[in-house]
């Protein structure tokens, strides 16, 4: 017989710029890439911050903030202490537009930066949800003594794609571009008892975004979709241990997360939650469940509970995911969008304590945080990728 070759020769590599030939999903045509928009320093609480945003040569699927404070001073005689809500509420209200002028983001610090990434799978995942369990967090520094400056630091996101390559905004056009506005609040708020030389404020806004596909012309799936966030005000405010049925104003598109906040007379949050807790679209009830096992629901989608490895549950909230297609749990990007919630401007949606908790401070508010899809043309649903 002849002598087979049994020699192997090595393909040469490709150059580093060839292009992916047609054909596939828009990630596989896309780098993902993170841009520097801005850095602001020496700000002051409840200054503003209009700051026009700078191209970048693709699409924000998220938008990373820092926000720092430094300086603060004590003369080791105050006993500088925090109120629950901050360092986030260092923000008064945050609000996104779109190029066209669309709100997509419309809500206070706390809201926006601690809520949103903890239970929309947008930024982080399990314990990494909460930011405050990010290396780059710093809790309000307090105390009497001259530790007790007052400073922290926080970094958090604005998720804006919420399944992969879904939802984001073009950054191309230095002409059409999205806006964003800060509103500072006052110590005040931030602090129950200020350092006597306040700390100043560096805001920084950066992007996680995907580069413009090189050589294809292909764009994101959907796009024109975006996933919006308003903080609504139920109705009517509720008494202590009453049985009380709260309307929510305003729905629309599909929702994946609802988000629900109780705060008494003093604007503190408060676990009032009824021991029977019964939320309605149109009369017909989605969930009629005890509260403790509503609790049990939120550790097992979002790892929010008390094991190793998962983050505490804020007083006060509850969250509802329709991000769980695939799973009993939030897998971030990964979800077909097959159970998210179809509602209209006519739809009638409530929460119902029968009866609500103690509430010493009376009476609560009921606030609500929406994620709304809303398409471009249909939803689309399934995995973009495949």
């Amino acid at each position: 017989m002849a002598n087979v070759s049994t020699a192997t020769v090595a393909t040469p590599s490709q150059p580093q710029t060839t292009v992916e030939p047609a054909g596939g999903p828009f990630v596989r045509h896309s780098e993902p890439g993170k841009a520097r928009i801005y850095d602001l320093t020496n700000l002051s609480f409840a200054g503003l911050v209009n700051q026009p945003l700078t191209a970048i040569p693709g699409y924000a699927a998220r938008f990373r903030v820092r926000l720092t404070a430094s300086g603060g001073a004590n003369g080791n005689s105050t006993n500088v202490t925090a109120t629950a809500d901050a360092p986030e509420n260092a923000i008064q209200l945050f609000t996104l537009w779109d190029a066209l002028g669309t709100p997509i983001v419309s809500a206070p610090g706390f809201e926006t930066f601690r809520l949103i990434p903890m239970f929309s799978g947008g930024f982080g995942l399990d314990e990494s949800a909460d930011p405050h369990n990010l290396p780059s967090f710093s809790a309000v520094a307090g105390g009497t003594t001259s530790g007790g400056t007052g400073d922290f630091q926080f970094a958090s996101a604005v998720p804006l794609e919420f399944a992969k390559g879904y939802g984001v905004l073009g950054m191309a056009d230095g002409d059409v571009l999205p806006k964003i506005q800060v509103q500072f609040n006052g110590a005040a708020s931030v602090y129950t008892t200020a350092p006597p030389t306040l700390p100043s404020l560096e805001w920084r806004l950066n992007a996680d975004y995907y580069w413009l596909p090189q050589g294809q012309g292909i764009a994101p799936p959907g796009l024109g979709t975006t996933r919006q966030w308003f903080l609504q005000q139920g109705n009517p405010t509720i008494g202590s241990g009453a049985t009380t049925t709260v309307t929510v104003p305003r729905q629309g598109g599909w929702l994946d997360t609802i988000i629900l906040i109780l705060r008494d007379a003093n604007s503190q949050r408060v676990d009032a939650w009824p021991s029977i807790f019964r939320f309605a679209l149109d009369g017909i009830g989605e969930i009629s469940t005890n509260i403790d096992e509503l609790y049990d629901d939120m550790a097992i989608a979002f790892a929010c509970g008390v094991a190793s490895g998962e983050f505490a549950r804020p007083t006060g909230v509850v969250a509802i995911t329709r991000k769980t297609s695939l799973g009993q749990r939030i897998f971030g990007l990964l979800d077909t969008y097959e159970t998210a919630l179809s509602t209209s401007p006519g739809t009638s949606m409530t929460i119902e304590g029968a009866p609500w908790g103690t509430i010493t401070a009376s009476p609560a508010t009921l606030n609500i945080l929406l994620g709304q899809v809303i398409p471009s043309g249909a939803l689309l649903q399934g995995l973009p990728e495949v």
